[in-house]
């Protein structure tokens, strides 16, 4: 998965929000898998991945509905953005992530 910027989280949040609650958890998920796969996609075969894109979390989050941009003073958006920001720090913390999305996000 390529390194994620605040636009990948916000579109990723929006990608949630466009769901009912009850989905969120397994949606978010599962952009994080296409965005890996589609990442391991372009750097095989040197082309971005029909649907999920060139590997970034915001390309996988974008071939989905999206909701409206989201608000802060809103609950539920927070709590989207939150589900995001909280899947990229497992990610981050799991042992594939020191050899791979770690550093691409410079750390």
């Amino acid at each position: 998965m390529r390194a994620v910027l605040l636009s990948d989280v916000r579109t990723a949040a929006r990608a949630l929000r466009a769901v009912p609650a009850p989905q969120r958890a397994a949606l978010c998920a599962r952009l994080f898998l296409e965005a890996d796969w589609a990442d391991r996609h372009t750097r095989r075969l040197g082309r971005v991945h029909p649907l999920w894109g060139n590997g970034t979390l915001l390309a996988a989050a974008g071939a989905r509905r999206l909701a409206p941009p989201g608000r802060f003073d809103d609950a539920e958006d927070c709590a989207c953005f939150q589900m995001v920001v909280t899947a990229v720090l497992e990610k981050c913390a799991a042992a594939s992530c020191k050899q791979g999305l770690h550093a691409h996000m410079g750390n």
